[in-house]
């Protein structure tokens, strides 16, 4: 019997059945690319098929400038730039350009300022949440995106990986590519969560239970009554993630929350909304069974200087910090500051906040979202944290010099992003606690490492 990621790739195969090690050629249904690796995929592409090859389905490619995009450096502008000369060359549907001109040229202006809004109606954030909010993950289905964390659409019953831009150039001109069927780890997910417990606290329990290698190649399957209990947000959050313990993909069972998400966001923006999702078989293949008592865990920080150096936020109590950052397709969506903003609301930061929503709708929704008369956004602002309108990854990946939030001296910062190697938010000295946003909240206020429910 299959488990669920061995069903989507079967499906996606041709095959009745596949089994962890076989080598198959799986349809690809959709392949999304972004500024950093779309210039490299259409360089691929063009050298491989021919300068005038055309896509194997304009309709199933998705492009997202999102990364090196709030920046004066003219090289990540003209990235941008090779986007859209050639989504226009192959008349693709779903490119979600920064600017509203077909014809223009990205140039971000720095005089305006790192805060307020700098892109057009078209422009859709941070690729792995733009994803989702745009209508384009759908369970039962293959995605490939040329960006580690694409596994965040295992959320909804998807097969979604990470691929270079060789593979994805590849994808481009064939729509398939081969796979080798990952084993896969099951993880299931028991109790629900206490207060000031957040599902970052969850996949950052796991991997610092079997390290930042150890689902390397390998799915990553979370399900049971605890996952059920997860929101969609919750759920995007751990599976986001499986890639830091080096899995291939992180998948969740379907459910009528991944239904309701998934048909509302499909009819709001008119993409495809018919999908198979797969169910569990009664007897699966696991390579090892895991279970995760949701009751029990407690607010979890991944310190300096890898994903699966875990720690309890309590016993860190003495770590004093220069910084905390909000952000990213982690820990960058409307209720991840909305936790964030439940645990400062009437206080102040004492070290420098900086605040990143994933995409423009996630700003809107801030703004919008009253409390008492006072926006979300407000209360941020109130408490002393630099909100950017100016959705994307930002510091989370470092960038150029110029990019808000980023760490260009040896600083330690507490981070509700996914992802803290050396250098990976800037200076390659500085350090990056991993946390969730409630936790970066508290710690925030107290200037080192605090336990959320300690306020």
């Amino acid at each position: 019997m299959m488990t669920l990621t061995e069903k989507i790739l079967a499906r996606a195969a041709g095959k009745a059945q596949v089994k962890a090690g076989d080598n198959v050629w799986v349809k690809a249904d959709t392949l999304m690319t972004h500024d950093v690796c779309g210039p490299g995929t259409i360089g691929v592409f063009k050298r491989e098929f021919g300068e005038h090859a055309r896509v194997w389905d304009k309709e199933r490619i998705v492009i997202i400038p999102d990364h090196y995009i709030f920046t004066a450096d003219s090289r990540s502008n003209r990235n941008v730039d090779i986007l859209r000369d050639f989504v226009r060359e192959q008349g693709l549907k779903y490119f979600y350009d920064v600017i509203d001109d077909p014809e223009g040229k990205w140039v971000f202006n720095p005089a305006q300022g790192l805060l307020k809004k700098q892109y057009g109606s078209q422009y859709a954030g941070v690729c792995h949440t733009a994803l989702a909010q745009r209508g384009h993950t759908r369970p039962g289905e293959v995605l490939f995106g040329t960006d580690s964390h694409t596994c965040m659409a295992g959320a909804f019953n998807q097969f979604a990986t990470g691929i270079g831009n060789t593979d994805a150039g590849f994808v481009m001109g064939t729509g398939k590519l081969l796979i080798k069927v990952p084993e896969t780890m099951h993880f299931r997910l028991e109790g629900s969560l206490q207060p000031g417990v957040m599902a970052k606290d969850v996949i950052l329990h796991i991997i610092g239970e079997i390290g930042f290698d150890g689902a390397t190649y390998r799915a990553m399957q979370f399900d049971g009554e605890g996952a059920r209990s997860l929101s969609v947000d919750d759920r995007m959050t751990v599976a986001n993630m499986a890639i830091e313990a080096g899995g291939k993909n992180g998948i969740f069972e379907f459910d009528e929350k991944t239904e309701a998400y998934v048909r509302h966001r499909t009819e709001t923006n008119g993409t495809r909304s018919e999908y198979e999702p797969v169910e569990r078989d009664a007897s699966e293949n696991f390579f090892s069974e895991h279970v995760i008592d949701l009751d029990k865990l407690e607010p979890t920080v991944a310190c300096h200087p890898d994903p699966g150096n875990r720690r309890l936020a309590r016993e860190l109590s003495d770590l004093g910090l220069d910084r905390a950052y909000i952000g990213s397709c982690t820990g960058g969506k409307t209720s991840d500051f909305i936790a964030f903003a439940e645990v400062i609301r009437g206080k102040s930061v004492v070290i420098d906040t900086f605040g990143v929503p994933a995409t423009p709708e996630i700003v809107d929704e801030l703004k919008s979202t009253m409390w008492d008369g006072t926006s979300v956004w407000q209360i941020m602002t109130d408490a002393g944290v630099q909100m950017t309108e100016n959705a994307g990854c930002s510091a989370c990946l470092g960038g150029p010099v110029d990019t808000f939030g980023r760490m260009n001296k040896p600083l330690k910062c507490i981070s509700a992003t996914n992802r803290n190697f050396p250098g990976r938010m800037g200076h390659k000295e500085s350090q990056v606690f991993l946390a969730s946003p409630a936790t970066v909240a508290a710690s925030a206020l107290t200037g080192k490492v605090t336990d959320p429910r300690d306020l």
